[in-house]
Parts: C-alpha cells; structure tokens; sequence
C-alpha cells in the first residue's frame, strides 16, 4: 500500500520520470479507465455513469472526474443553470486513450475466455 496521500496523488509533480508511472498516477486506479470507456461509449451525465454496472459510488465519480477534468482529459459544459447541472466529454487527449482502452478490452476478452468465463 502507498504512503501517498490524495494530495499527493493530485500533485502535478510526478512521483518518477517513468512514464509508465506517470500515467499510472493519472489513469491507473480502479474506476479512471472505466470512466473513460462510458465517455467513449457515450455516457455524458453523471447519473448515466451511475447506472448499474460496476458500482462506482458517487464521491468517488466525482473524485475521477474532477481529476480527469484538471488533467485535462475531460471538459464539462453546464446543460442546466439550477441546480447546476453538467455534461461531461473528453477532450482530444482523453479520446487519445481508445486505442489503449481497446487493447486492454482485448486482452481482457482473452484472459477471461483462458479462465472460462466466456465471451461478454
């Protein structure tokens, strides 16, 4: 376990000038990437990212997307004034991801047909 604390995950200041390390501070906890893959699939409020699925609690969403937001892998545009309500997209380095989202959705089809549990 990390001795790190959020602010510390938060820091523009990487813990290493590897850069496997640093985008693993960026996309690699448990919900960043899944996040990332409901915006590609076409997810853009936060009840939408709620939805049953993986069960990611509310302040933890909001925890990612903020993050993601001042990484500058997603924008938000406000669609409604009260009470503030917004959309969420990713901006041209956040869409950068796919082919990486793609090449673990492969590997995970394939390690999951290795432990039997079959296509999804």
């Amino acid at each position: 376990m990390s001795s790190r604390s959020v602010s510390d995950r938060e820091s523009p200041t990487p813990r290493s000038d590897c850069p496997v390390a640093c985008a693993l501070d960026l996309i690699g906890d448990r919900w960043t990437l899944l996040i990332v893959r409901d915006l590609m699939l076409g997810k853009r409020r936060f009840s939408e990212f709620l939805a049953p699925g993986e069960g990611i609690k509310t302040n933890i969403l909001t925890d990612r997307l903020k993050r993601l937001e001042g990484s500058g892998l997603v924008g938000r545009v406000r669609y409604q004034e009260r009470p503030p309500r917004f959309e969420y997209q990713l901006t041209p380095a956040g869409r950068e991801l796919s082919p990486i989202l793609k090449a673990v959705a492969a590997w995970g089809r394939a390690r999951a047909l290795v432990r039997g549990r079959g296509r999804r």
